[in-house]
C-alpha cells in the first residue's frame, strides 16, 4: 500500500492518502520545528512519494507552517494535486475574544488569514480545531456551509471534539441539507485509543473518515524509547509537554506497549515506528494518519509504514498489550453481557449481500407487476 493508492475521506469523494503530511513542525517558532530548507525537503519527499494530503493549522509555529506550506506548494505548482487541510479555533489576537473561540466573527476572520498564508483561493479540507465550550454547533455547522457555498472551501470537519458535539452537528447538516461534515481529527496511537469507545462507531455510522494525530504517540513509540536499552526519558517535543494535563506519556502501562512494540518490530524486521503506525493505519475509522517530523530521516522511515503487512498473531500482540480500560457504560456493551441480552443466541449483523439494496426491489416489483 503505497502513498499512491488514494481512498475517499468519509462519505464523500475527496481523495486522499493514507499516510498525511503533518506541518506542525514546519517552522522554528516554537523551538522545536524544521528550518525551511528542511521543511522543504520533508515536502518535496512525500510528494514524490505520491502522497498528497497535507495538514496545517493556522496556529501552528505562529502561522509560519502555513505560510511555508504556501510557498511551497506555489514555487511546486502543485494546488490542484495536493489536498490543503488547516484548522480554526485559537485566539490571534490576545485580548480580543472574537479573535478567537468558533463562533461566525472568528470562522470568517480565520478562513481570510488562512487563505492568505496559503496562497490559495480555496480550502480543501477545513476544520474546527478544538471545541470552545460555547459554540453551538448549528452556528459552526451553518457558517462552514457559508464558505462551501461561497467557494473558500471544499469540504468540512471537526477536531478534538466532544463525540455528542461531532453528532449534533452531523445530524443538524443531515436535517437541514446543509454541507455534511467528511472528517474527524483526533488523537490515536497504540497508547491512547479511547476513541474506539464512541468516535470510531459515531465516524462508522455518520461518513466521517477519522485522520488520526500523534499516531506514535507524540514520539513514544518512535524507536527513540526501547526498554531493552532501558531508554530514558529523552528530550524533544515529547519531554516538553508530557507534564502538562492529557498529554503524560512516560507510564508503565506505556511502557508495557512500547517493550510489546520493540518486540514485534524485531521479529518483524521492521522499525518500530512503522510496525506503530501499520497497527495505527489497519485499525477500523481511520482514515489516514498525519505523520510528521523534524528530520528528513525520520519521515522516509515513516512513509515506509504500509509497504508490508502485519502477521495477524503480531498484530494480536500488541492488540492486547495496548487495549484499553473500558469505563462505564462501556463495560455493558461486552460480548458476555451481548449473550444475556440476547438469551444466549448468537446475533449480530446481517451478512454482506443478506438484502438487496432498496432500488434492487423496486426494479424487481416493478418487473414482477408488468408480467402478471
Amino acid at each position: 500500500m503505497s502513498l499512491d493508492r488514494y481512498y475517499t475521506l468519509g462519505r464523500s469523494g475527496l481523495r486522499v492518502s493514507r499516510l498525511s503530511l503533518g506541518t506542525m513542525t514546519f517552522g522554528e517558532d516554537w523551538g522545536w520545528g524544521a528550518a525551511e530548507d528542511t521543511a522543504r525537503a520533508m515536502f518535496d519527499r512525500y510528494l514524490e512519494a505520491g502522497g498528497n494530503f497535507i495538514d496545517t493549522a493556522d496556529m501552528y509555529t505562529e502561522g509560519s507552517s502555513e505560510s511555508l506550506l504556501g510557498k511551497f506548494v506555489e514555487q511546486a505548482g502543485v494546488r490542484d494535486r495536493v489536498v490543503i487541510s488547516t484548522k480554526f479555533s485559537y485566539n490571534a489576537q490576545p485580548g480580543n475574544p472574537n479573535a478567537g473561540g468558533n463562533g461566525r466573527k472568528n470562522i470568517m476572520r480565520a478562513v481570510e488569514g488562512s487563505l492568505r498564508r496559503l496562497r490559495t483561493d480555496y480550502i480543501d479540507l477545513y476544520l474546527l480545531h478544538t471545541w470552545d465550550r460555547l459554540t453551538p454547533a448549528e452556528e459552526v455547522v451553518r457558517t462552514l456551509d457559508d464558505l462551501v457555498r461561497a467557494g473558500k472551501i471544499r469540504y468540512a470537519g471537526l477536531s478534538d471534539t466532544p463525540a455528542w458535539y461531532a453528532a449534533r452537528a452531523q445530524t443538524f447538516a443531515e436535517a437541514h441539507a446543509l454541507t455534511p461534515l467528511v472528517n474527524l481529527q483526533l488523537e490515536y496511537s497504540m497508547v491512547e485509543r479511547h476513541i474506539e469507545h464512541e468516535f470510531v462507531p459515531l465516524a462508522i455510522e455518520l461518513g466521517m473518515g477519522i485522520t488520526a494525530w500523534s499516531p506514535l504517540g507524540m514520539g513514544l513509540l518512535s524507536g527513540k524509547y526501547r526498554p531493552s536499552q532501558a531508554g530514558g526519558e529523552g528530550e524533544g517535543r515529547l519531554a516538553k509537554v508530557t507534564a502538562a494535563p492529557g498529554f503524560e506519556r512516560f507510564t508503565e502501562r506505556n511502557w508495557r506497549i512500547v517493550a510489546a512494540l520493540e518486540e514485534v518490530a524485531r521479529e518483524s524486521g521492521r522499525s518500530m515506528a512503522q510496525v506503530a503506525l501499520n497497527w495505527a493505519a489497519n485499525r477500523p475509522g481511520i482514515a489516514s494518519l498525519i505523520v510528521g517530523a523534524t528530520r528528513l530521516a525520520q519521515l522516509d522511515d515513516n512513509l515506509g509504514a504500509l509497504d508490508f503487512s502485519l502477521p495477524d498473531a503480531l498484530r494480536a500482540r500488541l492488540d492486547e498489550a495496548s487495549a484499553p480500560d473500558a469505563p462505564f457504560p462501556y463495560y455493558m456493551f461486552v460480548d458476555r453481557q451481548q449473550t444475556r441480552i440476547h438469551g444466549g443466541v448468537a446475533v449480530g449483523d446481517k451478512p454482506a449481500g443478506y438484502a438487496p439494496p432498496v432500488w434492487v426491489d423496486a426494479v424487481e416489483a416493478r418487473d414482477v407487476r408488468a408480467s402478471r
